[in-house]
């Protein structure tokens, strides 16, 4: 049901746009966020890399294995947010005793401004995100948006420049009936987020274990 409701999503799509035309964002931009990564995820890894590899004749900007995420949501500003509340922000999140979960990259598809991965099921994920804003909203640092507009995906190659949706579509198609891949989720890294050229870096501040 998710797969098919992002690829119907998709399909309103007429024109995709350069992801990297933001406002708000520029080099020197620094913000915290809440955010699942994957490095020791390698069937993750190999299939990014297997479609991204069918897809190199868009164009777009790949992401690297090291930069593959789902993002959950932004804390704040890195020079508005002390370090002291993001270590009481990270003590109360500790305390609800978050658990760990398997997700699914299911079927690729896209958007305006990437080529991603669905992922299933969402409520793991919801109730992540429920639980890590309910944290914020008690130690002063709300998530900045509600966890009704989460829409969890992995991302593997952002769109650089205006290019028909159709023909993105054509290129997706033969690879989306790759058998979805199992991605286990230990744990959650809060990090401080900055692109670098075409791409999204990070280092993290604090990992909060999923048990």
């Amino acid at each position: 049901m998710i797969a098919a409701h992002d690829w119907a999503a998709f399909g309103t799509v007429r024109e995709m746009a350069d992801h990297w035309d933001r406002p708000g964002w520029n080099a020197a931009t620094r913000a915290y966020y809440w955010m699942l990564t994957f490095p020791d995820a390698p069937s993750l890894i190999d299939r990014s890399r297997q479609c991204q590899n069918a897809l190199r004749h868009l164009g777009f900007d790949d992401v690297d294995e090291d930069g593959l995420h789902l993002t959950l949501g932004r804390i704040g500003p890195v020079g508005e947010v002390r370090a002291g509340r993001l270590d009481s922000l990270v003590a109360a999140a500790r305390e609800r005793h978050l658990g760990a979960f398997t997700l699914r990259a299911v079927p690729l598809t896209a958007s305006r401004g990437a080529i991603r991965y669905s992922v299933a099921p969402w409520t793991p994920v919801v109730e992540l995100h429920a639980a890590l804003s309910a944290t914020g909203a008690d130690t002063g640092l709300p998530l900045r948006r509600p966890t009704s507009a989460l829409r969890p995906h992995i991302s593997i190659a952002y769109c650089n420049r205006r290019v028909s949706a159709d023909t993105v579509r054509d290129a997706l198609r033969p690879l989306r009936g790759t058998e979805a891949v199992e991605v286990p989720v230990g744990r959650v890294d809060l990090v401080e987020l900055r692109r670098e050229g075409r791409a999204y870096r990070w280092e993290v501040i604090h990992e909060l274990a999923l048990r």
